[in-house]
């Protein structure tokens, strides 16, 4: 996309933009900004407004004025997002986005599919199966990795079809999701009333809807419920499974880009482990990874991007 003549923002408009992207990134996305840390520039500046708009995006459904926002207020949003690609930015973090879609070759389309993503959570707020739920998945996250492959950019020397790069980066945004479904189980019960984990799986491990929205805590002793460490043994073992598949795609993105994604798709995956840690508890407790494991994690990543696995 070329920047029209009359495109305002730019030098240290631009700049003070695009750091303020940074800013925001930082604030809310620890974990993914620390990986944007070992990006070129040029590259994490991108990735920071794409963070923003996606942020922006979310909190029109899940923000402090979540219960005003109506499906027409998400029509006006889609317009804002089709005049930023034609080059004509509301604000100055639509122009860091409006800029980064001139300089890499970003499509509109996953950004679209937010959208329809937080169409979704207007009007529904229970999945009955996990294909109900892996649709979203993809249009909330998944989306977000179709957004990011043209801003990382491929292997200079595979001449592969590009489908299994994009197959692996879907299945990271799948996995990311999940990931976040499962660390926030209790907080989308107890504060939205919305349960992400599918219906008939909890059926299927004897749990009811109202046990979710109370908690699976013993009510002598407070431990987790044994139907509920199973049914999240088998949830995150699916997870577990998604990053999986996604790790071929990571070997295949270019040289600068693996190091910054592999840490991103390490460091997320230990949230999992963390689950696991807290006895399963993700109604009282909020799994994190602290940041000595985070630091601990860049050299396995870093030597991880350094040797792909066909090279292995």
């Amino acid at each position: 996309m070329a920047v029209p003549r009359g495109f305002k923002w730019s030098g240290g408009v631009l700049d003070q933009a695009y750091e303020k992207c940074g800013q925001v990134t930082s604030e809310y996305a620890k974990t993914f900004y620390l990986g944007t840390q070992l990006m070129t520039p040029a590259q994490a500046k991108a990735v920071w407004a794409v963070y923003v708009w996606c942020r922006r995006t979310d909190e029109l459904v899940d923000g402090p004025n979540a219960s005003k926002i109506t499906p027409k207020a998400l029509d006006r949003w889609e317009e804002r997002l089709e005049a930023l690609f034609d080059g004509k930015p509301y604000d100055e973090l639509d122009a860091a986005l409006t800029d980064t879609a001139a300089k890499f070759p970003l499509h509109i389309q996953p950004f679209r599919d937010m959208i329809e993503g937080m169409r979704m959570d207007l009007v529904k707020s229970r999945y009955e199966t996990f294909d109900e739920l892996y649709e979203y998945c993809y249009r909330v996250a998944g989306t977000v990795a179709l957004m990011c492959m043209p801003i990382m950019g491929i292997e200079p020397t595979y001449k592969g079809q590009l489908e299994p790069v994009y197959r692996a980066a879907l299945a990271l945004g799948t996995a990311n999701q999940l990931t976040n479904i499962l660390r926030d189980v209790g907080e989308d019960a107890y504060q939205r009333n919305r349960i992400y984990v599918p219906l008939d799986e909890l059926d299927k491990y004897g749990i009811s809807e109202k046990e979710l929205l109370t908690g699976l805590h013993a009510p002598t002793t407070g431990a987790m419920d044994d139907r509920w460490r199973n049914f999240m043994h088998f949830q995150i073992t699916r997870a577990r499974q998604y990053f999986t598949d996604a790790e071929g795609g990571v070997d295949l993105l270019a040289p600068q880009a693996r190091w910054p994604v592999w840490s991103a798709l390490i460091l997320y995956r230990q949230i999992l482990d963390a689950i696991e840690a807290n006895d399963y508890d993700n109604f009282s407790k909020r799994a994190y990874v602290p940041k000595w494991r985070k630091m601990v994690s860049l050299p396995v990543a870093y030597t991880r991007a350094l040797m792909p696995a066909r090279r292995r």
